[in-house]
């Protein structure tokens, strides 16, 4: 059976075989868009294998969390968007005989090693932008499946709809499309008819938001008179000459409910005001990219689209309902996604009051990097993307690496840090920024290039922005 990254397809096959073997599986997975998606993926390719398993889901992976799961009595485990750079931990358990660890992941590995460790970065393919978690798991699940007969998934091609939305969750369309090994998989998604890709305008929000909203919140690609601006959205959609209104009721249609010639009309518009208030042209080279969409999910649903799906499962996850995206990824339209939707509307809320506390109290700037200290007021699971949102904002810089804080408990500060894909092509890797930073004052932390995290201890917050200023300031120069 043919592997979409060939590179991994031998050490995929091993895994498949000790998952084969084993009597029972705990499944370990962490609790973002790219992990739920990589649960469902493993959840799925272990049933159908006939796989006993049970599912556990972490925040974060780190010494105390990986003793539990040893607790558990298992022998074998399978860790799903974490594990690598936990392996020195896990390596301890494995040798004093607590489990099996099998490991499909991405991020950047410790330094260690185990027989059964699935991880593009060991293979000369880039963790952070061509293979998520999800993608590392359906890796694993097309070497899971029938290798003699094709079972009625079509050998697990079905799964490379999740793996998509994963991929698209982790932010690994920075470009406008996925690439290397993530266009394997939505290769394979086409083919299996689950995904569908078109050139369309990028924008966030197509299948579910009223046009004004559509444009208003549109951040990556800031518009001045339309990006946070919704009187002036107004304007703008009423001086066009088509009808982007409901008959029935006067509603703003969506972006989904035009017709090509419409969406023409107004994606034309957009640009012409854009090149008029002077935005780079790179910029309005990225209002257009590639779109992914399920075409199994109904239109007009989050479901439909794979950024609104990411978008979903993360307002579960992050606020302690990992089970419900779970569920949702699973194809429970009842109650789980009717739950998820609630979630969801929450997370908006939330996210909308965290960037304006944001704007309205600014971030402290250093040579190289910018911060801001949300203590308990924005939630420790949302400041990252708080901070991404914000990044572009009136007084924030969008050419800076912005780093936050917020409160994790008595004794920790979570730390979130996000850059932009033009940064990390000049030199920024915040993975190893958040990783050596935190590490000097007592924390750990890792992610990715352009996204990491850490932990730190509650009043290193000023040492640590110090060693984050140099160590970026290194990177770039």
């Amino acid at each position: 059976m043919s592997s979409p990254v060939p590179e991994m397809a031998d050490r995929a096959h091993a895994c498949a075989d000790r998952l084969r073997e084993a009597d029972e599986v705990l499944l370990a997975s962490h609790i973002d868009a790219d992990g739920l998606t990589s649960a469902a993926i493993a959840a799925t390719a272990l049933e159908r294998a006939g796989v006993p398993f049970e599912t556990v889901f972490s925040k974060q992976l780190d010494a105390e969390e990986v003793a539990a799961i040893a607790a558990r009595d298992v022998d074998t485990v399978l860790f799903t968007d974490f594990g690598s750079g936990q392996l020195d931990v896990i390596g301890d358990h494995e040798r004093a005989g607590d489990f099996t660890p099998v490991i499909a992941d991405h991020h950047q590995p410790a330094d260690a090693d185990t027989e059964f460790h699935l991880n593009p970065l060991l293979f000369g393919v880039d963790g952070a932008s061509e293979l998520s978690g999800a993608g590392a798991s359906y890796v694993l699940a097309r070497a899971l499946a029938d290798e003699v007969a094709e079972n009625a998934a079509d050998g697990n091609r079905d799964l490379a709809a999740l793996a998509v939305v994963g991929a698209v969750g982790d932010m690994q369309t920075s470009d406008g499309e996925l690439v290397g090994a993530n266009a394997n998989i939505v290769a394979e998604g086409v083919d299996a008819g689950v995904v569908e890709t078109t050139t369309d305008i990028a924008l966030y929000g197509k299948q579910t938001r009223p046009l004004p909203k559509l444009l208003e919140y549109a951040s990556d690609v800031y518009i001045p008179g339309i990006s946070n601006d919704g009187n002036g959205v107004l304007r703008f959609l009423d001086g066009l000459d088509v009808d982007l209104r409901n008959g029935e009721n006067g509603d703003w249609r969506r972006w989904v409910d035009l017709t090509d010639d419409e969406r023409q009309t107004v994606a034309s518009a957009l640009v012409k005001r854009a090149m008029r208030r002077g935005v780079p042209a790179e910029k309005i080279d990225a209002l257009v990219g590639t779109t992914y969409t399920l075409v199994d999910e109904p239109q007009g649903t989050e479901l439909r689209d794979v950024s609104e799906f990411s978008t979903l499962l993360n307002a579960t996850a992050r606020y302690e309902r990992a089970d419900v995206g779970l569920a949702v990824c699973l194809g429970d339209r009842a109650a789980a996604l009717d739950r998820a939707r609630k979630l969801l509307s929450n997370h908006r809320r939330n996210l909308s009051e965290g960037v304006q506390l944001v704007q309205e109290e600014g971030v402290t700037r250093e040579e190289h990097v910018q911060w801001f200290d949300a203590g308990d007021r924005i939630r420790e699971t949302i400041v990252g993307i708080v901070a991404g949102m914000a990044v572009g904002a009136e007084g924030i810089d969008r050419g800076t690496p912005i780093v936050a804080f917020a409160a994790k408990n008595d004794e920790e500060v979570k730390v979130s840090a996000r850059g932009t894909p033009s940064l990390t092509r000049q030199g920024l890797d915040l993975s190893s920024v958040m990783t050596e930073a935190s590490r000097a004052v007592g924390g750990d932390g890792g992610g990715h290039d352009v996204a990491a995290g850490a932990t730190i201890p509650r009043g290193k917050e000023e040492a640590f922005v110090e060693h984050v200023d140099a160590l970026v300031g290194e990177q770039l120069g």
